[in-house]
């Protein structure tokens, strides 16, 4: 198969209770930006660094169009690196840190340093000192340097995570476009669902070592394999009429009849400049419903109506 190939890989830290990678398969196509996903501490960077070879296989095997990358050094693997924290030269300009990249493999090209500045929307900084650039400029700076040799794979742990949300928001948008205009193959780790869906094809949910969902965005949020699955994506998972149904964040609304719940408003708050009650409801604790009107008050009883196509029943 051409692209990667992840074939029940397994990683283990000595002393661990436990496999950090548990028989994980996972294939990811040319040209295709994969997100491992999941909580802290399921797996995903240590996939991510086995992939790179800086990970030793208690079994399984990785390979890349059919070859078996085991006896493949790192420096060898033809795979760009991204970490949270950039790592760029402070005694580096700019436009030294990315040629870096290029350097690593004997390459000296001016224009192409340049062609990966405008990419990442970074024309004419090729004179900045690295410590006066913002922190989301650093990472593109980081991005455009991973990006120079061209490599055929690129890894990304967690590259937004040391940034504010705002800036994450902005920069994931970015990314996407950037690794789709590069043509780039990459896998990107992130514990964050909103930055998955934005930036991958396919996303890959791990927990405790496991992989136990893939597929398209839209595939993973209409369908979650199970309730643990559906809270982490960010339903809130309840009992209803007998059975789980999750609730996706805008399936509830406050009614005056037709209620399908009822609950005691707590307090309001605002998501993007749109109230929110927060209502304590009999069974399934605290939960927030949008509001058509004036806000109710803490306090004040109300209705809720579901509405079943922003739900999931489990």
């Amino acid at each position: 198969m051409a692209g990667l190939r992840v074939d029940g890989v397994t990683v283990r830290y000595p002393g661990a209770p436990a496999a950090a990678v548990d028989a994980v398969t996972l294939a990811v196509a040319p040209g295709e930006v994969v997100a491992l996903l999941g909580p802290s501490g399921c797996g995903k960077s240590s996939l991510l660094r086995a992939v790179a070879g800086l990970e030793p296989l208690a079994a399984g095997e990785i390979s890349w169009d059919g070859e078996d990358l085991a006896p493949i050094p790192v420096h060898r693997r033809g795979f760009g690196l991204l970490f949270q924290d950039g790592q760029l030269f402070p005694h580096r300009d700019v436009a030294g840190n990315v040629a870096f990249g290029l350097q690593m493999t004997g390459r000296r090209d001016t224009a192409r340093v340049s062609e990966l500045l405008a990419l990442v929307g970074l024309a004419g900084y090729e004179r900045r000192a690295v410590r006066t650039l913002s922190g989301g400029e650093q990472q593109r700076v980081a991005l455009a340097r991973a990006l120079a040799p061209q490599p055929r794979l690129l890894l990304l742990d967690e590259p937004l995570s040391a940034l504010d949300r705002r800036l994450r928001e902005h920069l994931v948008a970015e990314i996407a476009e950037i690794l789709r205009a590069a043509g780039t193959t990459a896998v990107y780790v992130t514990h964050d669902h909103d930055e998955a869906f934005t930036v991958a094809d396919r996303v890959a949910l791990m927990r405790a070592g496991s992989l136990i969902q893939s597929g398209v965005p839209d595939q993973l949020w209409a369908a979650p394999v199970d309730a643990e699955a559906a809270a982490f994506l960010g339903y809130r998972v309840v009992d209803h009429d007998g059975g789980t149904l999750a609730l996706g964040p805008r399936a509830l609304r406050v009614v005056g009849t037709g209620a399908d719940a009822r609950g005691v408003v707590v307090g309001v708050t605002f998501s993007r400049g749109e109230p929110l009650a927060i209502v304590c409801v009999d069974g399934w604790g605290e939960v927030r419903a949008l509001v058509g009107g004036v806000p109710p008050e803490a306090g004040d009883d109300v209705g809720l109506a579901i509405d079943r196509a922003a739900t999931v029943r489990l």
